[in-house]
């Protein structure tokens, strides 16, 4: 059989590193297999190198650089590399190359056709999958959800054909928990009126343990990759971590946050206001909202004005507007204003971060590669 390995992508965001710290503190037998990586498009804020040098620091292991490119030809960046080979085609939400190429392409040749099980820092307080790779050698884990399961995972374990299965496993599972209403729950099959998610719900509030149990049992008869593993610490996991506690693992670490995270206050035409970075990435990345430009532009305008240089007629990061309108005064000042309004309408995290705000998902956008 196949050595599994353990892998975990370092954005140079909060939830990524937080979560390589979150595994060497809760799960060492799991730290101690897990080989980190980051992918580096030569493009990244300062700040994104520095958090990951720190990092590496606090794991004590390496953290291994992939590039999307065999060397830096013509002492080209590996984004400006393909970016001539694209014929300087910039990209876009919808032309996602800059994903693939530095991103998706480096990493799949990173773990070749080995069994992998990929560690993902998607939130509890987080709606979404995030990006799962169609190799089926390739499975995902969500250890700060309480379903640490990636959908087709599920899809598969509670399929209707598995019901007397996982009942009669689970009938050999010492627990405490409420037997009956769990078993109960396990032989409703899923129909129009009882939807997957429902069930899934119902399962992991009555025994996220259990059910974990379960599904790592059923795993046992399937070709994912963690069928080759013996033991997986994880499913004992029942923790539901939220951004209040990335802040405070990356804090109490001594790891801390990356400064682009940090609120700047601002004044417009009488009314104050603060902004910041909401994610990691290219400090040109397209995904970013219009407030996060100005931020850009006011706080490293050096960076801000290479973003410029890229865009040409036909090419620009945001399709309604090029930065050389965005950064006119008046421009700017209404972007601002716009932005105060919209914060007066929502509430202030505990820790004093805007979430609704700033799309604060470090893995949308070409993080999300890091499966």
């Amino acid at each position: 059989m196949s050595k599994v390995r353990h892998v975990l992508g370092i954005s140079g965001g909060k939830d990524s590193a937080a979560l390589a710290i979150y595994i060497k503190d809760n799960y060492p037998d799991i730290h101690e297999k897990i080989e980190y990586y980051t992918s580096d498009t030569g493009r990244e804020l300062d700040e994104t190198y520095k958090l990951i040098d720190r990092l590496e620091n606090y794991l004590g292991k390496k953290i291994l650089r992939l590039t999307g490119v065999i060397n830096e030809d013509m002492g080209l960046t590996p984004f400006d590399f393909f970016l001539k080979s694209y014929g300087g085609y910039l990209p876009s939400t919808n032309a996602r190359w800059c994903t693939k190429k530095l991103k998706l392409d480096p990493f799949e040749k990173f773990v070749g056709s080995d069994p992998v099980i990929s560690y993902v820092g998607i939130r509890g307080d987080e709606d979404r999958e995030g990006y799962i790779s169609k190799k089926n050698t390739i499975q995902s884990i969500f250890p700060f959800r309480r379903n640490i399961w990636s959908e087709d995972v599920i899809n598969k374990t509670l399929n209707n054909n598995n019901i007397d299965f996982l009942i009669t496993t689970f009938e050999s599972i010492d627990t405490k928990i409420d037997k009956v209403r769990f078993v109960e729950i396990l032989r409703t099959p899923i129909s129009n009126t009882y939807s997957q998610t429902t069930k899934l719900k119902a399962l992991l509030e009555i025994g996220t343990k259990e059910f974990n149990r379960l599904v790592f049992t059923y795993m046992k008869l399937t070709e994912y990759p963690l069928s080759l593993e013996e033991e997986f610490s994880l499913i004992d996991n029942d923790e539901v971590l939220v951004l209040d506690d990335i802040f405070s693992i990356l804090n109490n670490s001594n790891v801390g946050v990356p400064a682009y995270y940090n609120k700047i206050e601002f004044e417009v035409n009488g009314k104050k206001g603060s902004y910041s970075r909401s994610r990691s990435g290219c400090f040109f990345c397209f995904y970013q909202q219009k407030i996060e430009w100005i931020w850009l532009y006011e706080q490293h305008n050096e960076l801000f004005v290479k973003a410029m240089e890229y865009e040409k007629e036909g090419y620009t990061w945001m399709q309604d507007e090029p930065l050389s309108e965005i950064c006119k005064p008046e421009r700017m000042n209404k972007i601002k204003e716009d932005f105060i309004k919209k914060t007066d309408k929502v509430t202030k995290s505990k820790s004093g971060y805007f979430i609704d705000i700033l799309n604060d998902s470090e893995e949308e956008g070409c993080a999300s590669c890091f499966i």
